[in-house]
């Protein structure tokens, strides 16, 4: 029986708490949460076929590890996809440099960035982090350790691509709106049976960029970051701007504290928008989010951010981020 004393001394220690609410693992109302494992989540929609080639590796119990290389390969692998990999927009100078960066559960991790004229660079940075003691190889030393283990040298500039590059020439346009299109990185994070997180991150960066421009997502803890005991989370958008608060890993620290997915991209992309004070039209930076438990979320600046999901629960669908009104 509930005496009026124990019930006074339960609501006064409940009120004590509730400062300190979101440092506990309480189940909010999220937006986007499923809960369940395994799951693979990535960013726009070229993320529905690399999702379903993930889901190969996750469906039939393997690592997520495998599952974000072989997801991200599809669009890299794509002469129609030109923001990632084969058939992207090149850099001001006609170049087609990539960025990519791999990660897994145990903080291992491997990328690349401006790296010229191999079709798959997320698979140079998985042997980055696997065969050296490095973290990032750059621009002709990427090309060389690529070349070395076996990788093809390739022309990335497809004809589709040239002729919108020499289309650009003529007026040679360089302004912040101009830059806020066509950098739609492919971000991937997943969560295997056996709840092991990894993510991979790929990109042929912003179109028209100074050659030698890196931007985000060959970066631990901006355009990627994953903690196995926390979550995982990633990156798109203008990558200078994902940089400057390193963003990724301020989503997951953000899990850390007890904050859902969602609640993490939300406050993280609301501290992008308060150091520059950029109005919504001019600028797009968004994040994706997953937690050790499956759930996920998503928050963008602007609207248009789509990122799909594969599951038991949800077969490859596509859904629409929220973002700041």
């Amino acid at each position: 029986m509930t005496t009026r004393r124990d019930f006074i001394k339960r609501t006064t220690i409940a009120a004590a708490l509730f400062p300190f609410s979101r440092f506990l693992k309480i189940k909010l109302p999220v937006k986007g949460t499923s809960g369940t494992k395994p799951i693979v989540l990535s960013t726009w929609s070229f993320g529905v076929p690399a999702n379903a080639e993930a889901w190969k590796v996750l469906g039939s119990g393997g690592w997520a590890l495998d599952a974000v290389e072989a997801g991200v390969k599809i669009p890299e692998g794509d002469p129609n996809v030109r923001s990632v990999g084969y058939g992207g927009l090149p850099d001001r100078d006609g170049h087609v440099t990539l960025d990519a960066c791999i990660m897994d559960e145990n903080a291992n991790c491997g990328s690349v960035a401006c790296i010229e004229h191999i079709k798959h660079p997320i698979s140079v940075a998985r042997l980055v982090m696997e065969k050296t003691v490095h973290i990032m190889l750059v621009g002709e030393g990427a090309l060389m350790f690529a070349l070395e283990n076996g990788f093809q040298k390739e022309n990335l500039l497809t004809p589709e691509s040239e002729k919108i590059w020499k289309d650009w020439l003529n007026k040679s346009n360089y302004t912040p709106k101009d830059v806020n299109v066509n950098h739609d990185t492919i971000g991937m994070i997943a969560l295997d049976s056996n709840g092991r997180l990894c993510g991979a991150c790929t990109t042929s960066g912003l179109s028209w960029k100074i050659h030698g421009r890196v931007g985000d997502s060959p970066i631990i803890g901006a355009g990627l970051f994953v903690d196995g005991d926390v979550g995982a989370a990633t990156a798109t958008g203008i990558g200078e701007e994902v940089i400057r608060i390193s963003g990724t890993h301020t989503v997951v620290e953000f899990m850390r504290q007890g904050y859902t997915p969602f609640e993490a991209c939300k406050m993280t992309v609301e501290r992008a928008l308060k150091k520059r004070k950029y109005k919504r039209d001019d600028i797009q930076v968004g994040f994706l989010a997953l937690n050790k438990d499956g759930e996920y979320g998503a928050y963008s600046i602007a609207k248009g951010f789509q990122y799909a999901v594969y599951s038991n629960e949800e077969n490859n669908i596509l859904k629409d981020s929220e973002y700041k009104q």
